[in-house]
C-alpha cells in the first residue's frame, strides 16, 4: 500500500484555499524543483492492522513518524476502496462499488471517467516524475497495453494473486513472470521501486511512486524464506471471536459458530498473511536505505497503508470484509517524512478520500473542488481545527455476481446487504436496505456486539439518518466537509 515528507512543508500556507476548493492549479514553487518533497506511497491488500505488529520496518515508522488510527475505508472492498484513494471522491461519485459488473470493477472506473481525477496528472503537471507498480484495479488486463494518464513509470499487473505466473504491462510492454523465485512479485516491485528511486535522483526531479502490493490478499503466499517463519502462531481471539452481535440483523443472526475445522483454518490462514507481509517489510527496509543511499531520505514522505481492513472469525465470519464493523472498515495509515513528529497519533476521523487531496497539496498544488476529501497535512504536521469532519461514510453494495471476484466466498465471510453506514468518534450507525438498523456506542463497545438501535431516542436517530443521507447524497469538497458534521 511511501514518501511523503518535504510536500508537506511546503504546502501548509496553502491548506485553508485547498480545503474550500481553490484552483486545480500549481502553487508556485520556490527554489529548483528536486527540492520539492518526494513521496512514496506502499498500498496494502487486505492488510488489517493486526499484522502490523509483525512488521519491524513499519514498527519503526510508528516510532519515527505520525499514525492515523481513526482512519476508514469508504467500502471495506478493493476496487471501490482504489477508486476512493485515487480520485479522493466516495463511491456514490466515483461510480465504482463492486469488483465486476455494471457498478464495479475497472469497466466501471473508466465508465464513469476516473483515470483523470487521479492524483497522477496534477503531480506530473507540478514537475513530479510518477510511478506505479503492483495492483492497480480489479478487471485491468496487462495485456490490454494501456497505461492511464499521468504516469511516467508504469508497471502494473492484473491477476498476481499468488504472486507468481503473472504478466506486467511495464510502460505499455507486456512482460511475462514465472513461478521461479526471482519472480516473487512483492520481490520484482521491490527492485523496481528501488530502481525507480535511483533513476529519479539521477534524473534530479522530485517523484511520487505508489507501489501497490498484492500481499497479504488471498491466498497469501509467502515468499520462499518466509514460507516457514511463525510455525505456531494463531489469529487473534479477540471479544468479538465466535460472538454474533445482541439484536444483530438478519444476515449476521444465520451464521453458525466456528467449528473446529474453522478456526484450524483461521489461524492457518492468519500465518500465511503474517508470512506474506514479510516481503513487504523488507520492501519498506530496502526502499528507506536507498532513499539514505542518495541522500533523499531527509526530504522523502514515506506512507504506509491498505486498501481495506479484514475479519478472521469475529462476529462469527469466515475470513473475509465488506461488513460495515471495525474490523473491515478501519484501515491502517502510518507517515514518516520532513517536518513529521515522532511518535504521534492524530486521533481525529479520516478517510481513504482524504489521500488524493493529501498528496496534491503536499506536492504544492491546489486540490480541486470536485474532491469529496479534505487533506490531512495540516494534521500531519499539528495543526488542528475546530471545523473538522464528525462523521465519515461507509457504502456497501451487494454484489449481484461472483463471478471473476477475488474477493467472492461463501456467505458466511461476509458481504452483508446492501448497506450504507456512518462512523463518528464515539458511535457506529448503519442503514440496510432491507430497512434494518445497527447503533453501537463504539467508546463501550469497541468491538460492536450489542445493537442499541432499537433504544435510540427519536432525536438522536433523526439526527444520525439527516446526517447519512447527507452524506450518501454530497459531492464535491464543499458539500461533503459540510454533510461531514452532525446535522440537527
Amino acid at each position: 500500500m511511501a514518501a511523503i515528507a518535504t510536500l508537506l512543508t511546503s504546502c501548509l500556507g496553502r491548506l485553508d484555499t485547498a480545503q474550500t476548493g481553490g484552483s486545480h492549479t500549481p502553487a508556485n514553487s520556490t527554489g529548483s524543483a528536486a527540492h520539492k518533497p518526494n513521496i512514496i506511497y506502499v498500498l496494502t491488500d487486505d492488510l488489517s492492522s493486526n499484522l502490523m505488529q509483525y512488521m519491524p520496518h513499519v514498527k519503526e515508522m510508528e516510532k519515527s513518524g505520525t499514525s492515523f488510527p481513526n482512519l476508514f475505508t469508504t467500502d471495506s472492498l478493493c476496487c471501490p476502496s482504489r477508486s476512493s484513494i485515487f480520485t479522493g471522491q466516495h463511491p456514490h461519485n466515483t461510480g465504482v462499488f463492486t469488483n465486476n459488473g455494471d457498478d464495479g470493477g475497472y469497466g466501471a472506473f473508466m465508465k464513469n471517467d476516473n483515470e483523470g481525477k487521479c492524483f497522477a496528472p496534477a503531480l506530473q503537471h507540478a514537475g513530479y516524475r510518477t510511478g506505479f507498480m503492483g495492483k492497480y484495479l480489479n478487471g485491468y488486463r496487462p495485456k490490454d497495453k494501456h497505461v492511464p494518464p499521468g504516469w511516467d513509470e508504469w508497471d502494473v499487473a492484473g491477476d498476481g494473486y499468488r504472486n507468481y505466473d503473472y504478466e506486467l504491462n511495464e510502460n505499455g510492454h507486456v512482460r511475462s513472470y514465472g513461478d521461479d523465485t526471482q519472480d516473487y512479485l512483492t520481490d520484482v516491485l521491490a527492485k523496481k521501486a528501488t530502481s525507480f528511486v535511483e533513476s529519479s535522483a539521477k534524473a534530479d526531479k522530485p517523484f511520487m511512486l505508489t507501489v501497490a502490493t498484492f500481499a497479504p490478499h488471498a491466498p497469501a503466499i509467502p515468499a520462499p524464506r518466509h514460507a516457514d517463519s511463525f510455525p505456531t502462531l494463531k489469529a487473534p481471539r479477540t471479544p468479538a471471536y465466535d460472538k454474533t452481535s445482541q439484536s444483530a440483523p438478519e444476515w449476521q443472526r444465520v451464521l453458525k459458530h466456528l467449528t473446529a475445522k474453522d478456526e484450524r483454518q483461521i489461524d492457518r490462514k492468519f500465518r500465511q498473511r503474517v508470512r506474506s507481509v514479510q516481503a513487504v517489510d523488507e520492501m519498506i527496509g530496502r526502499l528507506k536505505s536507498r532513499l539514505k543511499e542518495k541522500g533523499l531520505a531527509d526530504n522523502t514522505y514515506l506512507v504506509f497503508g491498505s486498501d481495506n481492513g479484514f475479519h478472521m472469525g469475529e462476529h462469527r465470519l469466515r475470513p473475509g470484509k465488506q461488513t460495515p464493523y471495525d474490523t473491515d472498515i478501519r484501515v491502517p495509515m502510518v507517515l514518516t517524512g520532513p517536518g513529521v513528529p515522532a511518535g504521534e497519533r492524530v486521533s481525529e476521523l479520516a478517510e481513504n478520500i482524504d489521500l488524493n487531496p493529501t498528496f496534491q497539496e503536499l506536492a504544492g498544488v491546489n486540490p480541486p473542488p470536485t474532491v469529496d476529501g479534505r487533506s490531512l497535512s495540516g494534521l500531519l504536521h499539528g495543526r488542528r481545527t475546530d471545523d473538522w469532519r464528525d462523521a465519515v461514510l461507509i457504502e456497501h453494495h451487494h454484489a449481484k455476481s461472483k463471478k471473476n471476484d477475488p474477493d467472492a466466498g461463501p456467505d458466511d465471510a461476509g458481504n452483508p446487504p446492501s448497506c450504507e453506514a456512518i462512523r463518528t468518534a464515539d458511535a457506529l450507525y448503519v442503514e440496510y436496505a432491507n430497512g434494518e438498523q445497527e447503533y453501537y456506542d463504539t467508546r463501550s463497545d469497541p468491538h460492536q456486539l450489542t445493537n442499541l438501535e432499537a433504544s435510540l431516542p427519536a432525536e438522536k436517530r433523526a439526527s444520525l439518518h439527516k446526517t447519512l443521507t447527507a452524506l450518501k447524497n454530497c459531492k464535491g469538497t464543499k458539500s461533503c466537509q459540510a454533510a461531514a458534521h452532525v446535522q440537527k
